[in-house]
Parts: structure tokens; C-alpha cells; sequence
């Protein structure tokens, strides 16, 4: 999964490098100045085709084998969180709105998306071989970083939206920017029970340490 990742994420990279380059002729007859504004903002009118849309639609396939993946993982009795059920259902149904409709914002979605998928199942394969793992849980931070530039990108699109007289596939945004608000409070409640938990084992643990202590200072005594 992590060179799957690592293919669209180069794939969609290279495409919208060259597709910046080969229209940037067009910005002019539009309100779109810079690369980071194409990126979060399609100009009205843009159609689901070309090398950047491939890669789009490459990333959408990758979302079937995510979810089985899921299914198989189910199916050996792994536990599995609600969390990662639904956003992994969700993706496929987010992934299909933005090629249905043009949506903005979705080249930096799937860049992001994908550098996070490589870089987290890539550590997965360093930590399965023996090799030592993060002092530190690296796939929930690394899931906060994401959710993190994913809202902060959702407000750049809304302000551009209005800014620059509006962007492609707006009633989509509108639509998946509730999917992820949905993630992130159910992400939020994950991470919140998370930290309670090893809270209370640290605490516990603490605890039996100061008991076995105060156990040894009777003996000796």
C-alpha cells in the first residue's frame, strides 16, 4: 500500500506540475493568480478529464482496496475502530464527488492523502520487520497533521470562493466538507479516548510501583 501511495502521489505531483505549466496562458481570463490557488481553487467551467483527472480517478480505484483491506481485516476477527470504518467508507464516496463534479481542491486532498498513506504504512513495514518504532504514537500524530491541513485548506477554498468569483464543484465541497467534519469529531473522540486510556495505564501502573515499594520497605523493616 505504501508504494501504491507513493505512485499517485508522484503521478498527481509530475500532472499538476505540467498542468500548471501548460495553462497558466488560460489564469488570465480568470481570477487565478498563483499555483496554490489553482490547487484549491478550479476555475468555474473545469471538466473531469486530463492527466490530473487520470490520477483522480487512480486514486478513487485505491479507495476499493483500502476498503478490502478492511473487509479481509474483519474477517480474521481484527479489532477495528469505528473511526477507521468510516473513513474509509467515506473516502470512496468523497473520492467519487470530486471526480463527479470538478471538485476544487482536490489535487492537494489527494497529495496530502497519499504522502500520508506512504510515509504511515511505510513505518508500519519498518516497525513489522524489527526495526525500532516512534517513542511517541506516529500514525495518530501523523493523522492529526492531515485532518489538521485538511481544515486549514477547506477555509483557503471558501475564502478563495468568494474572493475570486467562485470555484468548480462548490455543492460537492459543501457536501464533503460535512464528511470531514464528521472524521474529525469522531477522530477527536478517538484520540480523546486514547489519551485517557494510557492516562489511566500510566497511572496504574504508578500506582503498583509505589505499592510494590512500600512492600519492600515493610520487609525490610
Amino acid at each position: 500500500m505504501a508504494l501504491i501511495s507513493a505512485v499517485i502521489f508522484t503521478g498527481i505531483l509530475l500532472s499538476a506540475a505540467a498542468e500548471i505549466r501548460d495553462t497558466r496562458w488560460f489564469w488570465r481570463r480568470t481570477r487565478t493568480t498563483t499555483p496554490f490557488q489553482w490547487l484549491l481553487c478550479f476555475p468555474l467551467g473545469t471538466r473531469p478529464s486530463g492527466r490530473v483527472f487520470f490520477w483522480s480517478y487512480i486514486f478513487y480505484l485505491s479507495r476499493f482496496l483500502h476498503l478490502l483491506r478492511t473487509f479481509f481485516a474483519i474477517l480474521r476477527r481484527r479489532k477495528l475502530t469505528f473511526f477507521r470504518l468510516f473513513n474509509h467508507s467515506i473516502l470512496i464516496f468523497m473520492s467519487f464527488l470530486w471526480l463527479e463534479f470538478s471538485q476544487s481542491f482536490q489535487v492537494l486532498a489527494i497529495l496530502l492523502t497519499t504522502l500520508l498513506y506512504s510515509v504511515v504504512y511505510g513505518y508500519r513495514f519498518w516497525t513489522a520487520i524489527g526495526l525500532p518504532s516512534a517513542c511517541f504514537p506516529f500514525v495518530v500524530n501523523c493523522q492529526v497533521v492531515l485532518l489538521g491541513c485538511n481544515l486549514v485548506c477547506h477555509f483557503g477554498v471558501l475564502l478563495l470562493h468568494f474572493l475570486r468569483g467562485g470555484c468548480n464543484g462548490m455543492g460537492a465541497w459543501g457536501f464533503n466538507s460535512v464528511l470531514n467534519g464528521a472524521i474529525l469529531l469522531l477522530f477527536l473522540r478517538f484520540y480523546v479516548k486514547m489519551y485517557l486510556t494510557r492516562k489511566q495505564s500510566t497511572l496504574e501502573v504508578a500506582r503498583e510501583d509505589d505499592a510494590s515499594s512500600i512492600k519492600l520497605k515493610d520487609k525490610d523493616t
